[in-house]
């Protein structure tokens, strides 16, 4: 039987939402093959080993931590705790960045998902965009600003409102902001910056939200049938709360598209995961705009991974259940050298 460490929590603003992620791949993970163990890091960066009573789940509206178990040294401890592979379930910086698998590749340890280099340009939206856009994918208009570089107001001529503000390396929509009206643009820079040292601000698509599963599987990669993002009428956009919060928000499949319409927005899942070099699994996310333009909006290297999440309802629609692309993934890392050479 194999020891699977799974590490959950980390330092970025998404760490409530790893916890939930955690605890979902906790309770279906097929436990005849696998034998978890459960590694935090705190919201201090602090390597904790968890007991198996760790709250996980969203409990009375309050979202999970990792705040207690035993301080370890994260490399020694997977040698001697004998875990022969990792599934980092983080979101957002130092855990979704290529930070935690820069880590791992120094430890020669194997794990789950992305290497070092598609996470960090995954995790970056204003390199991956000019990525994605080398390859021949469309992306929104739009311009980055570095905090370095904030004056208090910036030229958006040729951008249309309503405009999104964003941080370059955010994740959960944590940080983003539709504005409406030119006076509101800077004070959403400025809450964005608050997030990160770099904003992107971008023309709003008119459109549907439309949502790729990718999944790699001995070395191919596969696109899951697509989700389109329906949200309550009490949200402008898909944020945070929506997200997570009010389950407000419900994935359809948009069968009114035409299979033209729908191959074409998988083959461009496949290619951005490609563009990136990502490897084990991605959710890619799209704008279908009213015009009829595929747009790519943004590549997650760790998509939010709970049974409910959009990532497993994608997969389950192409018949792969929750426990199977657990199985999947760590079958996977364990076929890969866990050298940074790979």
């Amino acid at each position: 039987m194999k020891r699977v460490g799974i590490i959950a929590g980390g330092m970025s603003s998404e760490h409530e939402i790893s916890c939930i992620s955690a605890g979902g791949v906790l309770a279906a993970i097929d436990r005849t093959r696998f034998e978890p163990v459960l590694i935090g890091i705190s919201k201090a960066g602090e390597f904790l080993l968890c007991n198996h009573d760790q709250n996980l789940a969203i409990v009375d509206g309050v979202l999970p931590e990792i705040s207690s178990g035993a301080a370890i040294e994260l490399t020694a401890a997977i040698k001697e705790l004998g875990i022969d592979v990792t599934f980092p379930v983080l979101h957002g910086p130092y855990g979704e960045d290529g930070t935690i698998q820069g880590l791992l590749e120094m430890a020669q340890v194997r794990y789950v998902g992305n290497g070092v280099l598609a996470s960090a340009v995954a995790m970056d939206k204003s390199f991956a965009k000019s990525i994605f856009a080398a390859h021949g994918l469309a992306v929104a208009p739009g311009i980055t600003i570095h905090r370095r570089d904030w004056k208090g107001a910036v030229d958006t001529a040729g951008l249309s409102y309503p405009l999104f503000v964003k941080p370059a390396r955010g994740g959960s929509s944590k940080g983003t902001f539709k504005v409406k009206r030119p006076e509101d643009l800077a004070a959403a820079i400025d809450e964005a910056l608050t997030f990160d040292s770099k904003v992107m601000v971008e023309e709003g698509i008119v459109g549907r939200e439309i949502e790729c599963a990718v999944l790699e599987v001995d070395g191919v990669a596969h696109a899951s049938p697509l989700g389109e993002i329906k949200l309550s009428p009490e949200f402008e956009f898909y944020d945070f709360e929506a997200k997570y919060l009010d389950g407000s928000t419900e994935v359809i499949s948009p069968d009114d598209l035409s299979p033209e319409i729908l191959e074409k927005i998988q083959e461009s899942a496949i290619a951005a995961f490609r563009a990136l070099g990502c490897e084990g699994l991605a959710r890619a996310d799209f704008f279908y705009s009213d015009d009829g333009q595929v747009i790519i909006n943004e590549l997650n290297t760790m998509p939010g991974f709970t049974p409910t999440s959009v990532f497993p309802k994608l997969w389950a629609r192409g018949g792969r259940g929750y426990s199977d692309l657990i199985t999947t993934l760590i079958e996977s890392a364990l076929t890969r050298s866990p050298s940074v050479m790979r």
